[in-house]
């Protein structure tokens, strides 16, 4: 049946069939490869709705659209592909929002498909009327208005060119009642778009390359910083190449973490707010930074007119606006990653930094943040425990997709990653919520990968309807979550700079395993790490998904940390312990 209509579909685009602008916008997607689109109908998108049994296309049904929007988030960063999400006009439209913004800061491919009322309406408040392309323009890369049929393939196609193309980021396209109801000719060639055109301000020529050449050859301290462009350009090779050639250490942001090895004799770990503290004394000692792929955001520099003061500063990056924005650049070299690294290795010599090295090695010491992991079983349970053995026990081989909080940073600092999209997390907008749908995603876009959850007990609770979606699609994900009874971030926050006041933070919760029957889904709670093997294996042995509630030590804290406004040097230590 599916042969039939993917045959029908060709023969229509060959002759320039008439089709509804509801076909057409199926018809397009399909063409251009999208096999799976997450979302919610409603009225004004119904239409499209009702043409979407004529193409093979598989709707995964959120249970709210901003789950539909961290749904196709999770399918682009795990597959490097555009995630579709649709929803309808007004409130479905609006609860989209998060999500896109989530894909804008940490530059995501996306496009979302709204329906909107019929343009004879268009601006006089309709039922669930909202000027959703105004709303989305300051976090999309463009939004569009579609208000007739024959204009549906063009405008799906140049979102799609443009969502995945320079710096990656969402694309929105408001489609009206009757442009999804009305007829037009479907000509899926000729609604090719023009040949993306590079930003004016890019390019890099051959007198900028020679200038990064020499910064590099004359340097005794290099340090590479590598951030989420390096796995959006799938510079991974190259990196690693110039780091060895170099002889340089890599430090990596939050979102770079799986772009070089965990386990490369290179790799420092991560930098910045919660980074290693050998990382961000590295940082401070270097002489050359190279920064690839990456921003230079707060969380990262400190404060920033005390980041790196000795450091020259070589920046590569495909967003013009990103260079000298927060940290001056002494060579811009702003393109796609991978291009410029290719045309700059051959002018980099192979220049060993052995003392270098070993005086980073040295300073590494004895860390109470990587001890505690080794610590005798005293009956707590630790978040680093439960993040260190999943780590050991999965052996790596599997997806992460973390909420955002503490748990967000224990799994930075305790599990390696060795594969570059094996770690999905909101880095620019720390978007609570976002693991449980993002997994989903992910799980469509990798099902042969074992994916796991790690979210805190708010943040789960702020999605926990998709699990319905979960079980509904039926898909194995299995769920880890830190349940300290706060809002663990913000009470570790309170408890150093508010006094202690713990006001509003303390967290009453559902017994998450009960829920998860409720839903159908099998789990179990953990309160000690010698209970935490079997508990793993019995969930990942288990067929469905499962879900693991990890009763931790409540107060304990995420060390080493930087205080906001303070510089690299002026770190929180973790009290008579650690010597990092």
């Amino acid at each position: 049946m599916t042969d039939d209509i993917s045959s029908r579909n060709q023969d229509q685009q060959r002759q320039g069939s008439l089709l509804k602008g509801a076909e057409i916008l199926w018809a397009t997607l399909a063409a251009e490869g999208v096999t799976a689109v997450f979302g919610h109908p409603g009225g004004a998108i119904l239409p499209a709705y009702d043409a979407l049994r004529k193409f093979p296309i598989r709707h995964i049904l959120a249970r709210h659209e901003q789950g539909a929007a961290h749904m196709a988030d999770g399918f682009a960063r795990a597959s490097g592909r555009v995630g579709v999400a649709v929803a309808t006009s007004g409130p479905g439209a609006t609860n989209l929002l998060t999500g896109i913004a989530t894909a804008m800061l940490d530059s995501v491919p996306m496009l979302c498909i709204t329906g909107q009322v019929s343009s004879s309406v268009l601006g006089n408040d309709a039922f669930q009327e909202v000027d959703i392309t105004g709303v989305t323009l300051p976090v999309t890369k463009h939004s569009f208005l579609v208000d007739r049929a024959e204009q549906v393939a063009p405008t799906l196609r140049r979102a799609l060119q443009l969502a995945r193309s320079g710096r990656p980021g969402p694309v929105l396209v408001d489609i009206t009642r009757d442009a999804q109801q009305a007829s037009a000719a479907f000509d899926f060639t000729a609604a090719e778009p023009e040949p993306h055109r590079q930003h004016p301000m890019a390019g890099v020529n051959e007198a900028q390359l020679q200038q990064a050449a020499e910064l590099i050859q004359s340097s005794s301290r290099p340090l590479i910083l590598a951030g989420h462009g390096v796995i959006a350009s799938g510079a991974m090779e190259e990196l690693r190449t110039l780091a060895e050639r170099m002889q340089a250490p890599v430090a990596l942001t939050l979102l770079g973490l799986s772009a070089f090895p965990a386990s490369h004799a290179l790799n420092l770990g991560m930098m910045g707010m919660h980074g290693e503290s050998w990382v961000n004394r590295a940082i401070q000692q270097a002489d050359l930074l190279i920064a690839c792929g990456m921003r230079f955001g707060d969380r990262v520099i400190g404060r920033s007119t005390a980041y790196a003061r000795n450091a020259r500063k070589i920046h590569i990056d495909i967003d013009p606006a990103e260079i000298n924005k927060n940290v001056a650049a002494d060579v811009a070299l702003t393109g796609d990653l991978r291009a410029v690294l290719k045309r700059l290795l051959p002018m980099v010599d192979c220049r060993p930094h052995s003392a270098w090295l070993s005086a980073i090695q040295s300073s590494r010491g004895e860390n109470a943040v990587r001890d505690i992991q080794n610590l005798p079983d005293n009956g707590h349970l630790y978040a680093a425990h439960v993040m260190h053995d999943l780590w050991r026990i999965t052996g790596g081989e599997c997806i992460v997709v973390t909420d955002v909080g503490q748990h967000q940073m224990w799994e930075a600092q305790y599990f390696r990653h060795e594969r570059p999209r094996s770690l999905l997390t909101s880095g620019g907008l720390g978007t609570m919520g976002f693991a449980l749908p993002a997994a989903i995603g992910a799980k469509f876009a990798c099902p042969e990968k074992e994916v796991w959850v790690i979210a805190g007990d708010g943040g789960f609770q702020m999605t926990q309807s998709e699990l319905a979606t979960m079980v509904q699609e039926k898909i194995k994900i299995n769920i880890a979550i830190i349940n300290n009874g706060y809002l663990g971030m913000v009470r570790q926050w309170q408890e150093f700079f508010y006094d202690g006041n713990y006001e509003s933070t303390p967290l009453v919760s559902p017994d998450f395993v009960k829920l998860a029957g409720a839903y159908g889904i099998a789990g179990r709670t953990v309160r000690s790490r010698g209970d935490l093997q079997a508990a793993v294996d019995d969930a990942r042995a288990h067929s469905g998904p499962y879900l693991l509630n990890f009763m931790v030590e409540q107060e304990d804290a995420v060390y080493p940390m930087i205080p906001a406004g303070n510089s690299l040097d002026e770190m929180i230590r973790r009290p008579a312990l650690d010597r990092g």
